[in-house]
């Protein structure tokens, strides 16, 4: 598993579409990995792809996080869209693979993660017999968005110790044309088909959690993210030692 930080450079064109378009970083970003005959949504999860968008205000840097278990080639990126910073690695990546292997139950750890937080509705069973898939909503209340960190944790094998809630991270934008409505946690803007965007709502969750099953946190919470929307910048949990 490899982790990649990239400085972006906001004067480039191609950086500014993407940042305004979440469908085009997440082409920009899985054009790093092997062409595979398969649906780009399947692309993504057959490398475990995760990515999250900062921003580095002390820094006054965009970055760019990219979790995948295939190392990325980000030589296809165009000349400038990284930043030129002599004196730091641009990007940056390595492998984690070793340090999240050694995890142990009872480790307390520091976390991040940009998540959407929703619950199904109408999945009652038809006259068909057949149970509906249903659709999602958005959970805009804060105590109801804890819980539903606290239940991915129970599925994820961590337990939520501590959490801060930040409810003005940007939520991220696409066109319906190129989405086609398929994703949850949506609204729509504009007035003509032309002009609509959807909007998906994301919320940042930072705090502390505790390891209770290793295993199953290295393969679901870390290895496939958490929550909806992993191809448009949610999900991937960030780790780190505890903050004191």
């Amino acid at each position: 598993m490899y982790l990649s930080r990239l400085f972006l450079n906001p004067a480039s064109s191609r950086v500014r579409r993407d940042l305004a378009d979440c469908q085009e970083m997440h082409r920009t970003i899985m054009s790093a990995f092997p062409s595979l005959p398969i649906p780009a949504a399947s692309a993504r999860e057959n490398f475990s792809v995760l990515h999250r968008l900062e921003a580095d205000r002390r820094r006054r840097k965009v970055v760019l996080y990219v979790q995948s278990r295939e190392k990325p080639d980000w030589s296809c990126l165009p000349p400038d869209y990284l930043m030129d910073i002599p004196a730091e690695e641009n990007p940056a990546l390595k492998s984690i693979i070793q340090q999240y292997s050694s995890l142990q139950p009872g480790t307390i750890l520091y976390f991040r993660l940009r998540a959407n937080p929703t619950r199904k509705i109408d999945t009652k069973t038809g006259s068909d017999g057949r149970r509906r898939h249903g659709k999602r909503v958005e959970l805009r209340r804060q105590e109801d968005q804890i819980k539903w960190l606290r239940r991915k944790g129970e599925q994820g094998g961590f337990e939520l110790l501590h959490v801060q809630v930040n409810p003005m991270v940007p939520d991220v934008r696409t066109t319906p044309e190129k989405t086609q409505g398929k994703f949850s946690g949506q609204r729509r803007s504009g007035h003509s088909l032309k002009d609509q965007t959807l909007t998906f709502f994301s919320v940042l969750f930072e705090g502390h959690l505790q390891i209770i099953d290793p295993a199953k946190f290295l393969s679901e919470s870390l290895g496939k993210g958490v929550g909806p929307g992993k191809a448009y910048g949610m999900g991937l949990l960030s780790i780190a030692p505890p903050m004191r």
